[in-house]
């Protein structure tokens, strides 16, 4: 990945960086909520909850839908794709680290040739 800024991520990390707004996500992980239900679940008033789920849907991370008179959000699994790109760009490098480590580490002995008479 490039140095250069992708304002998607940008807003995605941002919106993470919050506590509340994770336990608003978790909250919404497997089915959609209202917000007086989320309201009570991360124990913030009503008010301080629609607007992290206002920060939550701008950066994509959340949707809203009407049933009735109810506004249900849940999870928008495609806002997260800007922010999982970026953490899986890390893993090749870490796991080829790993692997070098111990490869040399070994020095091709084996555990069990630690000086042990089993």
């Amino acid at each position: 990945m490039s140095a250069d800024s992708d304002p998607a991520l940008d807003l995605a990390l941002r919106a993470l960086a919050d506590s509340n707004r994770r336990a608003l996500l978790a909250a919404v992980r497997y089915s959609p909520r209202s917000v007086g239900e989320l309201a009570e679940t991360v124990g913030l008033s009503q008010q301080a909850t629609s607007h992290h789920l206002r920060v939550l849907h701008a950066a994509g991370l959340a949707r809203g839908t009407r049933e009735g008179t109810r506004h249900l959000f849940a999870v928008d699994t495609d806002g997260l794709a800007a922010v999982r790109s970026y953490l899986d760009d890390f893993w090749p490098t870490r796991l080829a680290a790993l692997k070098a480590a111990v490869e040399s580490d070994s020095g091709g002995k084996h555990s069990s040739d630690s000086g042990s008479d089993g």
